[in-house]
């Protein structure tokens, strides 16, 4: 008999390993996966749910539920959770921007972004400097870069807020963003779980294309203004 069951509360693959070791016990074979974020066990006798659920918890905040939902649903779901964090930030950063018209939107939305972005690497400096180091191709040979990395973000945020030097700060932007998807981009070829820092190391959110579409649209906007 086989019986699946969507998980709450994975977001790497050490909760996946975590997860899997607690189930192991219960069940004859045990796959989990994290994208969708479910468990396949295969068993003879009849499952408990709260028995699986006591065994998750014991190794972390995880909640298992029958799957009733297809695959893609549990997906889409699993991942709007995964990146609540950065959907309400770049929300509320664009709909601020509109406060100077909508001309002014794109460069405000570049003030917002790197002050906030610059905000929340900043109050774990070195925790972000280490995360960042796993993946970023400067960072991994210099680590220091990653302590001046979000003086930078902060300097181009003043400098769009204050409209100061745009043309300087446009191809600023650009070269950064191309740089920084050079490691995004390795990264994700390498298919290992790594922990994305673009929101410092405060918030847990996995290295995925988000990632990669976040600093592709900043290319394109510093380009367009470029123009």
């Amino acid at each position: 008999m086989q019986s699946t069951y969507s998980i709450q509360g994975m977001r790497c693959g050490s909760c996946v390993a975590r997860v899997k070791g607690a189930l192991q016990g219960l069940a004859d074979s045990v796959d989990v996966t994290l994208s969708p974020a479910q468990a396949i066990l295969t068993h003879a006798k009849p499952l408990k749910l709260d028995a699986l659920n006591a065994a998750v918890q014991g190794v972390g905040k995880y909640t298992l539920a029958p799957a009733t939902e297809s695959p893609a649903i549990v997906a889409v779901r699993q991942w709007l959770t995964t990146y609540r964090p950065l959907l309400l930030i770049a929300g509320y950063i664009s709909v601020a921007s509109f406060a100077g018209g909508p001309e002014n939107w794109m460069v405000n939305f570049m003030a917002g972004f790197f002050l906030v972005f610059s905000f929340f690497k900043l109050i774990h400096l070195k925790g972000f400097a280490e995360v960042y180091a796993t993946y970023d191709v400067l960072a991994k040979r210099w680590p220091t870069y990653g302590l001046f990395y979000p003086f930078i973000e902060l300097g181009l945020g003043l400098a769009y807020l204050f409209r100061f030097q745009l043309e300087v700060a446009n191809l600023v932007t650009l070269a950064l963003m191309l740089f920084g998807s050079v490691g995004v981009g390795l990264a994700l070829r390498s298919k290992k779980h790594i922990r994305c820092a673009c929101l410092g190391s405060t918030l847990n959110l996995p290295m995925t294309t988000v990632t990669l579409i976040e600093n592709g649209l900043m290319v394109l906007m510093a380009i367009y203004m470029l123009i």
